[in-house]
């Protein structure tokens, strides 16, 4: 017998009908949302000229309007040898300054499980990246020894092979051994941070030449969005230890005699190069807000692109330049008016400097007047080109001026250029410090970064958002500050460091410096704990301590690297009873509330 049949769009199925394509409604808009979400920078490590080998230092050389510029370190070739005024003698460079780091042969292999015979094999540049990247991931109070099996990604801009280039004129090819490609090769600088740290995520070595790190950067920011990583280190590194590029680019005459980039001048006559290091650690803003991090800037959003055919391969694009901008706008979400600052790639070239300036007001010089211009600065002049980590170099000047409200001063500024439009066009450039001052909007920065080869990046940064205070529901009596390392001096070091920080901010909050030092820090064998009430108690047990002073609730010794002991708290439930047993356990730490 045929049963009648039930129509498919009854009211029931309809309602289903309708609660899927709502929940299809919410995911294509989570998706959409996810696209564009902020990616916060919530950790900055670096090694800039000049001693500027933490971001307080950089920011202290920026701010105060210092030229890093110097002579060729005599430990990097026989100067005198390669040196020439005349650019057309063959074999020979014109200039016989820059800027550089000190100590660059200084490393500590062991600390990172390296062998003393493999980091003689090891790039400079490669130890310098674990170096920064160990100390980026400190300040973002990420402990590194627990980063192990986490979908974190690493992105790092490099393109100068000097190390390579070095070893094939002095080695012999019975001196090869089993460390001398992966000692050199740019896939093993990015692939050996993961390595170390046991990262699973996704891992970059980018080589676009000056824009590496930068679009190193735009890699890491659209791999968060799109959910295959949770964690991200991003930024670029370049030394320079050979004499062959620096001979090269004299050739070209890309170099400026002085060393100097006198950007936007009319003196500009070419780039002076530099060399540094800088790391970040980035996160989706959605998960740093909730891991209650430390958030310096966001970046809103940011775009790469390729000058295409231009009058010559190495000639930028004024075209290209505009396109870059308006892209790395709308995928931040910004209008053309919030934008109040542009980082400039300016290098100091009479040709260059003129076409981004006219790309800039092309773009964002409109519905600006006198009282409101753009303001355009670079970095370059305070540290010179840092070619593949001349973009991080920028985007963490930009994070640290959003962080302090402040514009350094652009140097070596001394006549504007004439082939630029100053009087007509609203675009300024800050030759003392500028403070800017509080408002309702986050202030907004562009940074800009073009590579020799054509490739351009632009990224769009904003204010971090002023975090929330919670009310403190307990206030705890007394605190643990516990401090390691692999070795006894290194630990006396460290003493010394946390005691001249408490003494140089007094104002910081103690329960948080205690918490970071506990939980956002890897831990060695080489351990000290004290207890203290307060900022100032703990700077004077740090001080008896190093004066050699017996110290009351100081803990000291050194742990077995291998199987260490577990903890565990037993609750018996026997002995005396009595009213609030335990509750100043419960109030305070949250996991005794949670295991209760």
């Amino acid at each position: 017998m045929n049963q009648p049949v039930e129509p498919k769009n009854t009211p029931s199925s309809l309602r289903r009908a309708l609660v899927a394509l709502k929940e299809m409604g919410a995911k294509v808009e989570a998706m959409e949302r996810a696209q564009t979400e902020p990616i916060a920078i919530i950790g900055i490590g670096c090694r800039f000229p000049a001693g500027a080998d933490t971001p307080e230092a950089f920011w202290e050389l920026l701010i105060s309007g210092t030229d890093a510029t110097s002579e060729i370190p005599a430990t990097r070739w026989d100067v005198d040898a390669y040196y020439n005024p005349d650019p057309d003698v063959p074999g020979k460079m014109y200039t016989h300054r820059g800027s550089f780091l000190e100590e660059v042969d200084k490393f500590d292999p062991q600390f990172f499980g390296i062998s003393p015979r493999e980091a003689e094999s090891m790039d400079p540049q490669q130890r310098l990246l674990l170096e920064v990247s160990w100390e980026a991931l400190e300040k973002a109070g990420q402990a590194p020894d627990k980063l192990a099996d986490t979908q974190t990604g690493v992105f790092v801009g490099i393109s100068t092979n000097d190390f390579a280039t070095m070893l094939s004129q002095s080695v012999e090819y019975s001196q090869i051994d089993p460390y001398t490609g992966t000692g050199s090769a740019f896939c093993v600088a990015s692939g050996r941070l993961s390595y170390v740290l046991g990262l699973r995520g996704p891992n970059l070595a980018v080589d676009t030449a000056c824009s590496s790190s930068l679009v190193a950067v735009h890699l890491a920011c659209q791999n968060l969005r799109a959910g295959k990583c949770n964690l991200a280190l991003a930024g670029g590194v370049n030394l320079l230890l050979s004499p062959d590029p620096m001979i090269y680019l004299s050739k070209v005459q890309a170099l400026s005699p002085d060393g100097r980039c006198k950007t936007f001048d009319a003196a500009a006559d070419g780039y002076g190069r530099g060399e540094g290091c800088g790391m970040i650690v980035l996160k989706r803003l959605s998960d740093a807000l909730a891991d209650g991090d430390n958030i310096v800037a966001l970046i809103r959003g940011s775009a790469v692109n390729h000058d295409g055919r231009s009058s010559g391969l190495t000639v930028p694009n004024s075209t290209a330049q505009q396109e870059l901008i308006n892209e790395a706008l709308r995928d931040a979400q910004v209008e053309l008016g919030q934008v109040d600052y542009v980082e400039a790639h300016g290098t100091g070239t009479s040709l260059g400097d003129p076409i981004e300036l006219r790309s800039l007001a092309a773009v964002l010089g409109q519905n600006r007047d006198k009282e409101g211009p753009l303001l355009v600065s670079t970095v370059k002049t305070n540290i010179g080109h840092l070619e593949a980590a001349a973009g991080i170099a920028g985007l963490i000047k930009v994070a640290l001026m959003l962080q302090h409200q402040t514009i350094p001063p652009h140097l070596h500024l001394n006549q504007p250029t004439p082939h630029f439009a100053w009087g007509e066009i609203p675009i300024e450039v800050p030759t003392t410090v500028v403070h800017w001052s509080d408002r309702k909007r986050p202030y907004v920065a562009g940074v800009s970064s073009f590579g020799l080869s054509g490739t351009n990046a632009h990224a769009v940064l904003e204010q971090a958002p002023t975090p929330e205070t919670e009310g403190v529901e307990f206030e705890r009596p007394l605190h643990i500050l516990s401090l390691s390392a692999r070795s006894e001096p290194a630990l006396e070091d460290l003493t010394a460091r946390y005691r001249g920080y408490l003494a140089s901010e007094p104002a910081a909050p103690i329960v948080d410096i205690c918490h970071t030092a506990n939980a956002g820090r890897s831990h060695f064998s080489h351990r000290l704990a004290l207890i203290g009430q307060s900022s100032d108690q703990f700077q004077e047990k740090l001080a008896a301590l190093a004066a050699g002073q017996s110290v009351d609730g100081l803990f000291k010794a050194q742990a077995r690297q291998s199987n260490p002991p577990q903890i565990a708290f037993l609750f018996t439930g026997q002995g005396s009873q009595y009213a609030d047993m335990g509750r100043q356990l419960f109030d305070t730490p949250p996991i005794s509330r949670q295991t209760l």
